[in-house]
Formats: structure tokens, sequence, C-alpha cells
């Protein structure tokens, strides 16, 4: 069957791999398609991502780099889920993405590993367990939900799909397993089928599965469908089923009847099995797919087979609905994605035809609205309407599939059927049909409409609208305008009648509906003639018109001055303005004119609403002079001052401040350039200087920056006016920071009177200037003296103010500024009276009313500096009486009675609140050591030691450092730059420290010295306190401290110390000793302190003396010293001697070193001892691993065997490979013989030339790796026969197979290559690959054998790769072959031309040259056959005779000089001349010709033209009776041939009028030839036809008797229905061939399948006999 007549249509959508997919990943578990939407492929090379391809744009697929053991995409967004394994369990991590959102939607940690999952709807994904089965929604937080548990007859499956139904009440699992053991390669399929709603499952036997909706008739809920496909073996059987059954029946309705077919599989098919099944929910189609490509096509109604072909050469593994064509996707392991659809245009008649099942072919048209059963609908529509069975024409004419029934012919039928009386006229239950099935077209709603409005039942037409039930047209409008306008506007509006729908509108009066009906449908009424209607009885509606107009796309219909003229002619003012005011809104340029209209008629008649207009600013391009003038004129001089533009008319009529509003003045004036402004302020200051003064005060303040605020105070000054200038400045005064001008507003305030002012300012400016303003205060002798008191205390001024009160006998304000204003300033104002010459009492006085509020240091300086400070004894002793610990009331009390030298000393060591450095420093030249009492009260270190030094009490600043016990202080007495020092130590060492008592002060001390790097004299001061006998001579830390120092400053004492002292931290110091390299001390160190282990360290370590150090273990003999003793040795190379240490120290710790060196130097023998010692100790793989290497390497294999025998833990495996990569095959082979490591031993064998036991060994592991390692080994020692037994295990491998080949070849070995390839041929497992291969082969070496291969085995070939092998070895008869096998006939035809000594052969080459696509491969035919076989060239010609351009052959043929036209070559001439580009032109040209046979050409140019009557015409001129009446019988025309007996009557031509009767048999009447006949006299030559026209009719009868009798068993036959499906599904297998090849597609073989057998016609057609006429029956 052709491809395009084909039911289903196969197209290559995409190839994976042109995107970038690599090969090796398109496979089940890298590739997904949950919907006809994404592809997801997971890569892992060269890094892990995942490739989303958008089908709608594939070739730009979306690559992200994730790492992830599955992938899929959500079914409908873009939503990924990602699958990986959590590293060291076997729990499964899940992760949901939003990628276009880029947001992590949900996660969730599965317990247990998810074996297969999948999206079961756009918001569930499916999780399968290896016990169970899960749903997790994407929705909201939940976690993974489990559903049920797998059945028994899943396990140890691989599941393959998981599917829920639409309602989500049934789920289906879907397994396969391996086959039975009599037939393993049949996989087997299993199911699990599970009720939500029962909580129940059940096992079943199917490879794949479909759910589906169905509405059974009678039952208006649809019922849930589950199909499913099985191939079982049985019995020895093989049993292929499709079945579909109903789910959850529904009680008391009408249900689906379970069906069943065959699935039919051809012979070379017989180990396939379905892999996939997919519903069409548009046709209501099953498809199955199969693993090798074959589809079965299944209706799902009827369980009828309607379709089986291949569709795909490479096993398909991935499926998914294509749900927007009714068809599928499918993958294949190639990396095709193939779309299968339905030929809407063949399936039909190929139902019909072929499957010869009509009832199917018309239920699956009306399901899916198809063409091709339009004779057959309408056959059966009058069928029933001839049997009066009116609803069920009505239900057929509604269904009929493209509404080919749904004409006016069928209403027409339905009214003229006479109505019985109590019956719904047939034209009703037509009409109530269609109207439970959808939508009426234009004719029937209009026909149902009319009968409607003549019942009057208008409310039914009122439903049926809503409901969108009616399609509404401009006549439907008219009609039901006849009863009701609202409706009859609503169908208008439907039926976009426009003009009809603009009449209704106005008729009610709704005109703003007009322009938005208009705008919709783009339709222009006269929007004048409306707009003057309207005005004439609603102004404001013709307003509302207007604007709406004005807001049409495409601007106004109207011009804006038309409308507003109008309006003003009828007096409407107001509605003008409204309308230009909103049309004006935009305020373009061109709208100048209009703009100065509207204010023009506002000014003259409403000048408020002019003056509002303006106010708005909406306008700007309107004439401003003119509006200038009429707004003065109306007394609006604001907006007059706006719009004048010159100085002396802003003059004049800025005078009128009566008339102006004062804020829209002061406005105005920002308006102005500061020189106009300050014209007019001072116009308006000269007028009325009082009146106007707050208004030029208020514009000063609103524009001081554009005036200038110089200028403004200019302007107050220039007329005096303080008080204006006090108004300006206060308002400007928080915004400056100019210090004159919050001087002249102090100025102006205190002026004008305002001293609060004066006072608030003075307080809280800080930008006047601080001396000019006192200078203006005291000058101005205000009676308040707070504003100076503010100045002075803020700036510093105290005893200027001091003196200025105190002068001018203002003592309160004194007293009131210290006490209530600044108490702290007390001290300066004391200060000053003193200067003044004050009376005590008053200062005093003063004094004590302040009390704790006054600061005593500064009072003290005051009185200090004025040597008056006993003026405070008596303040000083009433604070310390009320408890003052005040630092400087003591301070100050204290140098009173030093200077009165009573008692001073008991005054500084009792006193606790004076400050010691200030006293201290006061008495430094009074008394020195009443200084130092002071410091040392206070602990003045710095202080102390200065007077100290300088006054040489040296021994007071020792005993004062010892028992301060200051690191610090110790540190700076003990310095170098101290030049004191010596004294300081001397005393320390000879009077403070033996004082002490104290370890601390001692401690103290040794530090310091230590800090101070002193160590001589720290070992004398030591010496003298340890070794002396002294209370600290047994001190610990003393001794180690002597030791310490002396190893840092003198090493020749350390000896002698430690032989002294005992009572000292050995280790420590011992380690101290080996920094120091006093290696003997360190070891006599450890070695008085039994310490042997850092005694023989010190020996190996820093002494270096290996000797010493084993004579020293010897005499110790402690397992920790010999180990320390192996371990030097070992690092020394000593290998041998460090195991012997080793075993002496029983340590097996060290075994890596030990292995690692005795590798390094070969000491295997000691290495076995050592190893043997160890294993008693550890259990460790690396050590009798390497047990095992070192009886290796001293080859003693008889002690490996034994050891592998008893129980270890070595890595035999690691150790087998160790042994084998460095050549100890005999050692290794006995490990990999007991580890079974049989793919080692092979090649361990293979090394030692054993191969027959490498092949044994190669056979167990069973391993392609292995088979080539070991054929190829055979290969190379010429061992072809072991090399073969290997070879075939290899060669069954697809990839293998070219690697194997190529080996062969490259040595030399064809013969044996080929030998192989034969042996491998009768293979269980041969594959196309073994074939393709020896095919290369035979042409390569043997090519007299490569046809034969070919013929045999075509259909087991990779055709494009023999093509190459062909082409590239010239084999040129194989290759047409293979080009022909392959449809491949443009490459066919090409090399056959171009190789024809060897390829051409006639036959063959007509065939090919047929099939071509390439249109210039015919005209290269022609050449060839003028060159070449010119003898035969019209045979050619004859199959290329609808294909050629024939004026292009015609000169092709001249300029070859083998154009001949004769009598003979007229059949090939009239082939040639058929389709000619310009035939009716080339007809006129030689109907006259001279020659007869080109006037018969222009006769048949016009039968092809049908111009049958010039054809005929010219035909009888020439005599040509058999081309008229073959012209005649072509044209169907009853006319012309009953004109063409009459012509040959008139002519007596009786034996052309017989023969006329034949030819033209199915035109001619019986009644017309009979009366010629009769009439002419010709009955004789009538009689033939009459006998043939009685025998046929007679025939027809017996059809109708026939047809009668089989009616009447029609009870019977419905018994029969069953049997009779069963029967015709049976048929099927009949019908169509076994193997169909796959349609053509874009980089597709055809697979290795041949086109299916040429048919003899339609099925059951006899062939017709020459122009239509049947055979007529013997008598």
């Amino acid at each position: 069957m052709a491809a395009a007549n084909a039911p289903i249509i196969m197209k290559e959508v995409l190839t994976l791999p042109s995107v970038g997919i690599g090969q090796q990943f398109i496979t089940f578990t890298n590739v997904t398609m949950e919907s006809d939407k994404y592809i997801c492929v997971r890569e892992t090379a060269p890094q892990n991502s995942v490739v989303i391809i958008d089908m709608n744009m594939p070739m730009q697929p979306l690559r992200r780099p994730i790492t992830a053991d599955s992938a899929l995409m959500n079914p409908n967004s873009r939503i990924l889920a990602l699958k990986a394994q959590v590293p060291g369990t076997t729990q499964d991590h899940l992760q949901i993405f939003n990628i276009e959102a880029k947001a992590k939607l949900k996660s969730h940690q599965m317990p247990e590993q998810v074996a297969f999952w999948k999206w079961i709807t756009p918001k569930m994904l499916g999780l399968v367990t290896q016990t169970s089965v899960y749903h997790w929604s994407i929705e909201g937080d939940s976690e993974p939900v489990k559903m049920f548990d797998r059945t028994a007859n899943l396990t140890n499956n691989q599941i393959i799909n998981y599917k829920c139904s639409p309602n989500e009440k049934w789920l289906v699992l879907i397994g396969i397993a391996p086959g039975s053991p009599e037939r393993p390669q049949l996989v087997k399929g299993n199911m699990q089928l599970f009720s939500v709603d029962q909580q129940r499952s059940q096992a079943l036997e199917a490879h794949a599965a479909s759910f589906a909706q169905f509405k059974v008739p009678g039952n208006e809920n649809p019922s849930i469908l589950i199909s499913f496909a099985s191939k079982s073996f049985n019995a020895g059987q093989i049993t292929s089923k499709l079945h579909v059954i109903e789910l959850g029946a529904q009680p008391g309705k009408p249900s689906f009847t379970k069906k069943q077919a065959d699935l039919f599989f051809p012979p070379d098919f017989a180990d396939d099995f379905p892999v996939a099944m997919q519903v069409s929910h548009k046709f209501n189609l099953i498809y199955v797919i199969t693993k090798l490509g074959l589809l079965f096509v299944y209706d799902l109604e009827t369980a009828s087979a309607i379709y089986r072909n291949r569709i795909s050469p490479d096993p398909i593994f991935l499926t998914s609905e294509a749900s927007s064509v009714g068809g599928f996707y499918a993958i294949n392991r190639r990396g095709q994605v193939l779309l299968a659809t339905v030929n809407e245009a063949t399936i039909i008649p190929f139902i019909s035809g072929q499957l010869n099942n009509l009832e199917l072919a018309v239920n699956l048209a009306k399901r899916g609205n198809l063409p091709g059963a339009e004779n057959l609908v309408v056959q059966r529509f009058q069928e029933l309407f001839a049997q009066t069975k009116y609803k069920e024409a009505a239900e057929l004419a509604a269904e009929s599939p493209q509404g080919i029934l749904r004409t006016p012919d069928t209403v027409a039928k339905f009214q003229s059927v006479p109505v019985q009386a109590g019956q719904t006229p047939p034209l009703l239950q037509y009409f109530g049909t269609l109207l439970t099935r959808g939508k009426l077209n234009s004719y029937e709603s209009l026909e149902l409409s009319r009968l409607v409005v003549n019942q009057n039942k208008k409310n039914l037409l009122e439903n049926w609208l809503a409901e969108d039930k009616l399609e509404c047209s401009e006549e439907l409008g008219d009609l039901v305008k006849t009863v009701d306008n609202d409706l009859a506007l609503k169908i208008y509006i439907k039926a976009r009648a426009t003009p009809k729908v603009v009449a209704a509108f106005a008729e009610r009066r709704e005109f703003d509906k007009i322009l938005i009906y208009s705008k919709q449908v783009g339709y222009t009424p006269d929007y004048m003639f409306l707009l003057q209607t309207i005005l004439r009885t609603d102004p404001q509606g013709a307003v509302n018109f207007a604007l709406m107009m004005s807001q049409m796309e495409g601007g106004c219909p109207v011009d804006y001055n038309t409308i507003t003229d109008l309006f003003l002619q009828r007096n409407l003012i107001r509605e003008a303005t409204a309308f230009l005011l909103d049309v004006l809104k935009p305020n373009l340029p061109e709208h100048a004119f209009l703009q100065t209209k509207v204010l023009e008629i506002n000014l003259v008649t409403f000048p408020n609403v002019a003056d509002a207009i303006l106010a708005n600013g909406m306008f700007s391009h309107y004439d401003r002079p003119r509006v200038a003038q009429l707004c003065e004129k109306a007394g609006l001089y604001i907006q007059s001052l706006k719009h004048y533009s010159e100085l002396p008319d802003i003059k004049r009529v800025i005078v009128n401040t009566h008339a102006i509003e004062p804020q829209a003045l002061v406005e105005f004036f920002g308006t102005l350039s500061s020189e106009w402004a300050m014209e007019c302020m001072k116009d308006l200051l000269l007028v009325n200087l009082r009146g106007n003064l707050q208004i030029i005060v208020q514009a000063c303040k609103e524009y001081c920056e554009q005036l200038g605020v110089d200028a403004c105070i200019k302007l107050f000054e220039q007329f005096k006016s303080y008080e204006g200038l006090y108004f300006f400045l206060g308002s400007y005064l928080s915004m400056s920071e100019d210090p004159e001008i919050h001087f002249k507003y102090i100025e102006a305030a205190a002026k004008t009177g305002q001293i609060k002012e004066v006072e608030r300012v003075t307080r809280e400016s800080n930008f006047y200037d601080a001396e000019k303003t006192k200078n203006f205060l005291m000058e101005a002798k205000l009676p308040d003296a707070r504003p100076l008191i503010n100045v002075c205390d803020r700036f510093g001024f105290v005893p200027d103010l001091t003196h200025y009160l105190y002068t001018n006998n203002m003592l309160r304000y004194i007293e009131g500024y210290v006490q209530k204003v600044n108490p702290g300033n007390a001290p300066l104002v004391v200060g000053q009276l003193l200067d003044d010459e004050c009376p005590e009492d008053f200062i005093k006085g003063l004094i004590l009313s302040v009390r704790s509020l006054l600061p005593v240091e500064p009072l003290v300086d005051e009185c200090e500096k004025r040597n008056r400070l006993r003026l405070l004894t008596q303040f000083l002793e009433h604070l310390v009486s009320e408890g003052s610990q005040d630092v400087h009331v003591h301070n100050a009390l204290g140098k009173i009675i030093i200077d009165s030298n009573n008692n001073p000393e008991h005054f500084l060591t009792t006193n606790p609140y004076y400050d010691s450095k200030v006293v201290g420093k006061y008495c430094e030249k009074r008394d020195p050591t009443l200084a130092v009492v002071a410091y040392r009260r206070g602990q003045c270190d710095e202080e102390l030691i200065n007077v100290t030094n300088k006054n040489s009490l040296f021994k007071l600043q020792a005993r004062y450092v010892v028992e301060r016990m200051d690191g610090d202080l110790w540190e700076k007495v003990l310095t170098e730059e101290n030049e004191y020092r010596r004294q300081l130590i001397d005393q320390v060492v000879s009077t403070a420290l033996p004082e002490s008592k104290s370890p601390e002060q001692v401690s103290a001390a040794v530090k310091a010295f230590m800090t101070a790097d002193l160590p001589h004299e720290l070992i004398e001061l030591l010496e003298k306190i340890v070794l002396q006998n002294s209370a600290f001579s047994g001190n610990f830390n003393l001794q180690n401290l002597l030791i310490l120092t002396a190893i840092k400053a003198d090493p020749s004492r350390v000896m002698d110390y430690i032989n002294r002292l005992d009572n000292f931290d050995g280790p420590a110091v011992g380690e101290v000793a080996v920094d120091a390299q006093l290696y003997e001390e360190a070891f006599a160190i450890f070695k008085k302190f039994n310490l042997n282990v850092q005694a023989v360290n010190v020996l190996l370590d820093n002494v270096r003396s290996i000797e010493r150090a084993v004579e020293f273990a010897f005499r110790v003999e402690e397992d920790a010293v010999w180990s320390q003793v192996a371990k030097a040795q070992l690092r020394d190379g000593l290998v041998s001697d460090a195991i012997e240490s080793f075993i002496r120290a029983d340590d097996a710790t060290q075994f890596l070193e030990v292995i690692r060196a005795s590798e390094d130097t070969n000491v295997y023998d000691d290495l076995v001892r050592y190893l043997l010692m160890v294993r008693q100790k550890v259990k460790e793989p690396k050590v009798d691993s390497e047990l095992i290497y070192a009886y290796a390497k001293i080859e003693r294999l008889g002690e490996i065997e034994e050891f592998i025998l008893m129980p270890n833990v070595a890595n035999l495996q690691n150790v087998g490979d160790r042994l084998y990569d460095e050549a100890l095959y005999e050692a290794a082979k006995i490990i990999y013989a007991f580890i079974s490591n049989w793919a080692k031993l092979a090649v361990t064998l293979v090394k030692l030339q054993q191969f027959q036991g490498a092949v044994d060994a190669a056979r167990k592991a069973n391993s392609a790796k292995t088979w080539k390692e070991v054929c190829f080994a055979c290969v190379d020692a010429e061992e072809f026969r072991l090399a073969q037994i290997c070879g075939l295990n290899i060669i069954i491998q697809v990839d293998d197979l070219e690697e194997v080949s190529e080996y062969y070849q490259n040595r030399g070995c064809f013969n044996e290559l080929i030998s192989l390839m034969e042996s491998g041929l009768g293979l269980e497992r041969a594959h196309m690959g073994i074939f393709t291969e020896l095919g290369v082969l035979y042409a390569r070496y043997r090519y007299e054998k490569l046809m034969e291969h070919i013929k045999l085995f075509s259909t087991r070939l990779n055709i494009p790769k023999l093509i190459r092998a062909c082409d590239e070895q010239q084999h040129w008869q194989e290759l047409t072959y293979l080009y022909i096998q392959y449809d491949e006939f443009d490459n066919a035809a090409t090399t056959v031309m171009n190789h024809s000594p060897e390829a051409w052969e006639h036959m063959q080459f007509k065939d090919i040259v047929a099939k071509v696509a390439n249109v210039e491969l015919y005209y290269k035919a022609v050449h060839f056959y003028l060159q070449e076989h010119p003898d035969i060239i019209n045979d050619l010609l004859n199959v290329l005779a609808l294909r050629l351009d024939h004026t292009r052959v015609v000169d092709i043929m001249r300029k070859a000089g083998h154009l001949r036209l004769s009598s003979h070559t007229w059949l090939q001439f009239r082939a040639i001349m058929s389709l000619l580009f310009d035939q009716i032109g080339l007809a006129q040209k030689i109907e006259k010709h001279e020659l007869v046979e080109m006037r018969r050409v222009a006769a048949y140019i016009y039968k092809k033209a049908g111009r049958w009557k010039q054809s005929i015409a010219l035909s009888k001129k020439d005599n040509m009776y058999k081309d008229c009446m073959e012209t005649a019988s072509q044209s169907g025309d009853h006319d012309l041939a009953e004109q063409l007996l009459v012509y040959f009557i008139e002519q007596g031509k009786k034996e052309c009028f017989a023969t006329c009767l034949f030819v033209c048999y199915d035109l001619i009447r019986p009644d017309v030839a009979l009366e010629l006949a009769w009439i002419n006299n010709m009955i004789d030559f009538a009689f033939p036809y009459l006998l043939q026209f009685i025998r046929e009719y007679s025939g027809k009868v017996d059809e109708l008797i026939k047809d009668k009798l089989e009616a009447q068993k029609e009870v019977k036959a419905k018994e029969q229905e069953e049997k009779d499906v069963m029967s015709q599904q049976n048929m099927y297998a009949q019908l169509l061939p076994l193997a169909l090849p796959a349609p053509p597609m874009p980089g597709m073989g055809g697979g290795g399948y041949g086109p299916p057998p040429p048919m003899g016609g339609m099925p059951g057609m006899p062939p017709m006999p020459p122009y239509g006429m049947p055979p007529m029956g013997g008598y």
C-alpha cells in the first residue's frame, strides 16, 4: 500500500542526535516523554546534565548542568522532577523545580528506592518502589501517600508503565519479566489493576494497557474502559489478544459489552511483544506498539482490527499520546521521534473498501467528523427515510460527517412528509435531534424560527439564543423583528448586519451605542445627521455624542469648529463650552483658534467660567494679548496681569489691589523678573505704604531667593520700614546662616520693641556676630539684661558681662545668672568680682548661695591664681562636713593643710579622697618624702620613680618595686636606659628581697630579671636563694629556673647543677637541654629519671649513634626501646636489622613501612618472617595480600596454595591483578582460579600460551571483553579454530562486531573472517550486523557470492552500509539491486545509466525509472536510451508519458535525429503529446494539418481538454468513427451519444450504429435506441444490445428478490452477530500483508521489508471490459 493512501501517516518530527544527544543516552532509563510537549534527556558525559526539548521549538534545546538518576518534565508546564540516590544508602531524594520561576517547589527523601516514576496527572506523580506504589501531589506541603502494595505477579519485574483513569478511580501498573524456559525469547508481561474505591487489586497478564472514556448509547455518563494487550506462551502455543472491558459499571444503566480481538504477528516477529498502548480520544482508536516497531490499530468500540504496519526498523522503547491530533509520538533506539496520525482523507475509504466494514466506516466518520463516507451516509439516510424511520434518519443527519446531510434538501424532505394525527411532525423531530446534538446552521435556524414565530413561542427563541443553539443571520433577524425588536437587535449584532443594527439603535435613541458598535465592526454612519437629530431634543445628549465622536480612532469624523457652530447657532453656549473643554484637553497648537474662541465667548457672557478655565491652565496656544484686554474689561485683573507682557500695562493694572486677591497677587510676583517685581513693589509702597506693606512682605517671603535678600532689605530700609524688615527677616531667619541678617533681625526687633524675640534669637541662634551683637546691646541699654546675658554666656563674654552688670549696679542679674542660668561660670564671675575689688562678704555670700552646684576646681584655680585660696576655707570645710567626696575639694583642703604644716603626714595617709598625683606634685618642692608618701598611696609609679631617682632615695624605691610585684614597673626600672639600674639592683639583692618573706614577691622579682634578660644577675640571685640554705632552697620552680638559666647563660655549670639538685622537672628540663643541643646533659637527665625511650631517642635522633642505641637497648631490654631502634634502622635502610628489631620488640604497628622498605630492597625472605609475626596480632587485608605477593616473589607457589586454602583476609582480586601486572602469571593463575575470576584467568592463560584453557575460562566468564582478548590472542597465534569459537560469542553483540572484523582484516585473515561470519549466520541470536558485515566482506574479497547473499537475506541487511561497500568495490549490478530494495530509485537509475554494461536490464530499468522522484532523471533516461538503446525507446516513453514535458522530449528527439511520425507511431506520439503545456493552441494549429495523424492528435487534445463536440466533429470529418465513439463514451453525455447514433443512421453506417450501442452502453437510453432502430429498420443491428439490456435488468430484479429474502432472515442474523464479528476480525489477517514496510520518512530506511505483493484491482471486483461494458451472459 502506498504511503499516501495508508490510513495512518508516519513522519519524523525530530532526531535526538541532531540536537546534540549522544547515541549512548538514547535509552529507556535516560529519555522520558510525559506528553506531546516536552522530551527530557539525562546525559552523563562529558558532564552530568539534563536536556529539555520543547516540541514547539525542538531545535532549541535547553541544557542545564544537573546530576540526577532520572528527570521528568511535567505534561503541561515547565516543571521538572528530579530523582537521585542518596550516597551510601538505598534511599532516593526527590525534588520538583519550577524552571521558569527558578524556584524549588517541593522535595522529599523516600525511605526506599524508587524503581519507576511517572506523571499520572499534571498535579500528581506516581512513585513505584519494589513493594508499593505512592502518589505525590505537587500542591501544598504533603508527602507521598501510599496507594497500594504490588502483587506477587510483579515480583522481580521491570516496571515499564503506570497509568490512572481519567476519574483517578482506577490505577494500572505494568511490568515485564523474562520468558518461560520453553521460550525465553518471548518476554512475559504482567499487570496489576487497582480500584481506589474498593481498595482491591487484580493481577492479569498483559504487556501494555491504557484507560479510555466511552459514552454508551442510553447512558448520559461516560463509562471508564480499560484496554490491554497480552502475548503469552502456553502449551506450545502463542496467544496474542487485545481486550476492552468496562470498569465499575453503573447500576441500572446500559453497560459496555466486553470485546476482545486477536493480535496477528508475522512469522518474523514471533518473539515480538507489545511495549506501549495509546488511545486516541479524538477518534476512539487503540494504538498498540510493539518493541520491534509494529503498529496495530483497533477500533475502541468494537475492537475491530483496522490496520497493521511496521513503523520503525529500530526497536521502540518510548511512546506518548499526541492528543491534539489524535495520534501518538514514538522514540526508537536510533533517536528518531516519530509522529503517527490518522490520514483523515483515506482512513474511511480504507475501512469501507479494503476492510469492507461499512458500519465501522460510518461510525468512525461520524465520531471523528471524517470525509470518505458521504455516499454511505447518504444511502443510509435515504433507506431510513424510505422506511419512514424519521427519528433514526434525523439522528443520522445530525451526526453526519462534516454536515453533509444538513442541507436545505434535507429540511425540504422532512417538510414534505405528511404529518400523522397524534404524532410529532418529522420536521420537529429533526430539529429536536439537531438541538440536542449541538448548534443549527443558518438555514436550519431560519426554518425552525419560522415555525416558532408562527406558533408565537418567542421564549423558545430566547432560550435557544442564550444557549447558542441558533446561527444568527440577517434573515433570521428580519423574521424575529416582527415579534420582538430587542431580540431582533441581538440577532442582528450576532449576524453582523451592521446597517440593521445602526437603524435599530437609532430607533431606540441609543446613539452612544451606535458609535461603539460602528467602531467595533468598522462601519461609518452619517454623523452630522445623527448629531443634528440629537440636538433638537437632547442638547446634553448631543454633547455626549459629540465627545464620543471625538474619541473615535482615526480622529473625529466632523470638524470641531463645525460642531461648535452647531451648538452656538442654537445659543447653547454652555454645551459648546463643555464640548470644547473636553476635546481641547490635549492642548495642541493646531487648536489655538478654538482655544481663543471658547475664552472669548465666555469672557463676554460668563466671565466666571472664563476665569475658571484660565485658572486651570489647560490652554496655552490662544491669542494672549486679546484675552488680556478682555480680562481687564471684565474685571479679571489677576488674569489680565498674567497675560500682559509689557511693564507699563502691568503697572497700570497692579495698583488695583482692592480688587485683587492678595495671595493671587503674591503668586503673580513670582512670575515676574526680579527687576520688574522690584519696580512694581516700589509703586505699591509709594501708593499705599501701610495698606500694601503686608502684600510686599508676603511677596518678599515667597520669592526672596529670586529677588535677593539684600535687595529686599534695601527696599525696606529705603522706606525706613523696620516693621516690614522685622516681618520679612522673621520668615527668612530659620533658613539663613548669614550673621549680618541675624544681626539686622535682632536690631529690627529691638527697635520695634520686640524684647522677647530679641531674647529668643540671642538664645537660639548660632549665626549672629556675638561681638557686634554684644556691643549693640550694651549701647542699647535695654531694660531687660537677659538678651545680653544670653550672648555673653553662650560666647564666653562672662567677665565683660560681670563687669557691665557690676558697674551698672545690676547685682540682681549677677545673682540670677550664677544661681539660675549657669552656675558653672560662677568661678569666672568670682574672679572678675575679685578683679573689680568687690567686697568679700558679697563674694562669700554668692559662693555659699550656690554651694554644691559650684564647680570647685576652676574656683580653686581662680582663687589660687590670685593668692586668695584661704578665702575658700570655710566653703571647703562646709562641703566636707556635708560628706562631699569630690577629689577637688580634698585636693584644695590638702594644699591648705600642707601650706599650714598642720600634721600633713596624717592627712596624706588617712584621707582616701584626694588625688595623689596632684597633691604629690604639690609636695615635691616642699618635702620629697611627703611626695613619696602621696605617690605610694596612689601607686603613682612613674612619679615615685622620678622623685626617688631625683633625690637618691633608692632603698625606698627598691622596697616599693618589690612590694608592687608589677611586671611593667620592673621592666621600666630594669631597662638599660635607666642610669640608676645598678643602684636599684644592689638594693633589691641586699635589702628588699632578703627582707621579703613572700614567695610571690620573690617569684615576681625573678621573673622580672628573666624578662629583662639579666641572666648573670639572675644566677647570682638564685644561687644566693637556692644554694645558700635559704627558706627557698628546695623550691621546685627555683631549681628548674636555675638549671634553665644556666643552660641559656652558662652551659658549663649545667652538669654540676644536675648532679647537685634533685627536685626539678626532669622530662621538661631534658627537652630544653635537647633543644639547646646539650645532648649528653639531656641523656644524663633522662637516664637519671629512668626515661629510657627519651634517652634512646637522644642517642638516635641527636647523637646519631645506632650502635650506642643498640647497646642501650640490650641493657634495658624494653620493647618500646627496641621499637624506636627498629624505626631508626628502617630509616637508615638497614631493613634486615630493622625487621629483627621489630620482631624483638614484638611491634606490628609499622608493617606498612616495613612492607614498602622490603619491596624497595627486595628482602622478601625476611619480610615473610615479619609478616607471619604480624598476622598473629592483626587481621589486615594488606598483610595477607603482601604475604602472598612475597611468596610469589620468592617462587614459593606451594605456600601460596596452602595459604589461600586457610582462613585469610587477603584481597585476592587485587593481589591477582598485581601479580598479573608484574608478569607473575603462574601465581596469578593460582589466585584467579581460586576466586573463579574466569575473565582474568583467561587472559593470564593467554600470556602463558595455554590457549585451550583460555577458551574454556572465557566460556565460563562469558564476557565480551574476555572473548575479544582471547580471540585476538588466538588470531595472533594462528589458532583459528579456537579464535572462531571465541568470535562466534563476540559477533552476536552488535557493538563488538566491527572491532572483530577490523582485527581480522588488519592481519590479512580474510578467509578465516568470512568463515567466522558464515558460521555466525546460523546462530540463534544472529542479527542484522552479521548479515551486513558478511555482505561487505563478500563485496571486498568474494564478490561472486555477493548477489546470492543479498537476494537471500535482503530483509536482514543494513542496506545503506552495504550500498557504500558495493559502491567502493564497484559492484554495479548488486548496487542497483540494493538501491531498489531501499527505495532509492533515483540512485538506482543513476547507477544503471552510469554503468550500463554491468547494471542495465531493460525491464528492470523501466520499473526503476517509473518510481524516481527527480524529474531530470526522466530526461537523462531518454538521452541514455537514445544513445545506447534507441530501438526500444518507445517502450520507455510509454512508461514515462504522463511524467514528461513532451515539448522538451520532442526537442531532445529532434536534436538526436530520432523523431519520426507515421501511423505506426501514433500511440507513442499521442502519449507524448497528451500533456503539452498549450494544448488547445496546439490543437487549433494542427486541426487543419495535411496529415491525418496530426488531425487525430488535435482531436485527441480536444478530448483530453473536455471539448467533446469539437473532438467528435473533427473525427467525423476524417471518418475516424472509432475515435468518435470512444470520445462520446468518455464524455458521459447522453445527448452526445444519442446524436452520434443519429449521425450513423443518417450516414447509413449500420455497423457503426451497432458498435456505438456497445461502446456507449451506459449513456444510451434503451427507449431511444429501440425507437431509432425500429423507425430506421435496424432492429437486427440493435438486437444484441436488446439482449444485453434484458439480461442486465433481469439480474437486478433477481438481486432485489434476494435482498428481500435476506431481510426476512434478519432475526437469525442478529443471533449470529458475535460470530460474524469474530469472522470479520479473522478476515483482517488475510486482507493485510504479513509485514508491511514502514512508510518512507526523512532519514528512515525501509527496514529491510519489501513492498507488498501487487493487487489486481480492488478486492472482490472483477476486471472491467473495455469502455465500461459488462460482459454478456451466455444463453
